[in-house]
């Protein structure tokens, strides 16, 4: 029978960080956002710091193996340099910069896809183990989408378990919806719990703007209407607008904005849209308006934007 003393123990966490940057390394041979063999797994790689570019953060939790990044949340700025990671309760756009990244310690990290119904199903089973959600008063740092948090060594363990399975694929169905869940666990266990419990909890304010914020991502292309979307969060209006700047740092209508030159961007990469056919596609009832503020949010008008990101080939990496 073999014994693991506790030096053994003590070694394999101090050797986590590095075990991770080696397998993180392995799967991500490109710099570039790619695909894994595990449906909700993404990595991430760069060799050299980026400029600032703009995305739209699904709910999921992103670690950061090595090296540093800022994002940018309205007006809100986060960095978390590895190990770290941080949780986006709901859809967000952001602006996001690689800071740190050589090719000898290249940024690495990885996305985890989260459905908001696995935190509250999960959450239901803890009961009262779970951390509090706090109280109700609106607070900035509780309210805010994006929160970050260190990595411990047993989130840095779930998240090792979760990578290794890539070098196991006939492990992959039965064992990563168990890994994934680990690490929602973690998170829930951890600095991140009162946060997270906050946008499930069904009286709170954070989760009566994240049914504002689900509406506005399906309906993007339609005109925004303050009234039924304070319906929706069952608010008066100005207490809507108020907790919508604290959950998203921007109004619903710069929010919606932001939405609907993203998908135009999409449409027009992914499907060869023109332009006018992107933006009327998504809302706009004025090309020339919708080019000016396209050209405003990604630095460049909408064809020479789509063109320079047809050249570079690779996926774009994600803010």
């Amino acid at each position: 029978m073999t014994v693991i003393v506790p030096e053994q123990i003590a070694h394999f966490c101090d050797s986590l960080p590095q075990q991770l940057s080696q397998i993180a390394r392995r799967w991500t041979p490109l710099e570039e956002l790619q695909d894994t063999a595990i449906a909700e797994v993404q990595l991430v790689r760069a060799d050299a710091p980026t400029s600032f570019h703009c995305a739209v953060y699904e709910p999921c939790l992103c670690f950061v193996i090595q090296g540093s990044k800022t994002v940018l949340l309205g007006d809100k700025e986060i960095v978390y340099t590895g190990p770290s990671y941080m949780a986006s309760a709901v859809h967000l756009p952001v602006v996001g910069r690689i800071d740190h990244a050589t090719p000898e310690l290249p940024y690495l990290a990885v996305k985890v896809a989260v459905n908001p119904q696995e935190v509250a199903g999960l959450i239901l089973e803890l009961g009262d183990t779970a951390p509090p959600a706090g109280n109700d008063t609106i607070c900035p740092e509780m309210d805010c989408g994006l929160k970050s948090a260190p990595m411990d060594s047993r989130m840095q363990s779930a998240l090792y378990r979760l990578l290794s399975l890539l070098d196991t694929p006939e492990d992959i169905k039965v064992l990563s919806p168990l890994a994934r869940r680990e690490l929602i666990y973690r998170a829930l266990m951890g600095a991140m719990g009162p946060h997270m419990r906050r946008f499930t909890a069904s009286d709170s304010q954070a989760n009566r703007i994240a049914r504002v914020i689900y509406a506005l991502n399906e309906h993007y292309a339609q005109p925004l209407k303050i009234r039924e979307l304070a319906a929706v969060a069952n608010m008066s209006e100005s207490t809507l607008y108020h907790s919508f700047r604290q959950v998203t740092r921007m109004s619903p209508l710069q929010f919606q904005k932001k939405l609907r030159l993203h998908e135009a961007r999409r449409l027009m990469l992914a499907e060869g849209l023109e332009a006018a056919t992107a933006s009327y596609r998504v809302g706009y009832e004025s090309p020339s308006h919708f080019s000016r503020e396209y050209s405003r949010m990604f630095g460049a008008p909408p064809r020479a934007d789509v063109s320079q990101l047809r050249a570079a080939g690779a996926s774009p990496l994600p803010a």
